[in-house]
């Protein structure tokens, strides 16, 4: 599965069923996700049900990125988005260089993991 483009996301919200049809994914892996990461917190619609913006499916694009296509835990999801978080609040990076420092942040990530074991 490619990336989302989140340039080409039109709507406003988007319901849960369209979020989980995007990343070919049941809309419970939506939900638990949701509850697992703290950092998507959908907003309700009158009727109760989860509407996501597409700062949510970009989240949700990173964790699938992560947990799916490179087989992290979800510990280790969730350590690599909150290390991630932290690189980028010290100093914003162009996003020419994005993919390059995520490949490194990864390796960071897992050779830490390497040395607790």
């Amino acid at each position: 599965m490619e990336p989302i483009d989140i340039k080409k996301l039109t709507k406003l919200y988007y319901s849960i069923g369209e979020v989980a049809d995007m990343f070919d994914v049941n809309t419970s892996l939506i939900r638990f996700w949701e509850k697992e990461f703290n950092i998507i917190q959908p907003k309700k619609n009158t009727k109760g049900n989860r509407v996501f913006t597409s700062k949510d499916i970009e989240t949700f694009d990173k964790i699938y990125s992560l947990v799916k296509l490179k087989g992290f835990t979800l510990d280790g999801a969730k350590k690599a988005l909150k290390d991630k978080k932290k690189v980028l609040e010290v100093a914003p990076q162009q996003d020419d260089h994005q993919e390059l420092i995520d490949k490194l942040e990864i390796i960071k990530i897992k050779l830490k993991e390497l040395k607790k074991n």
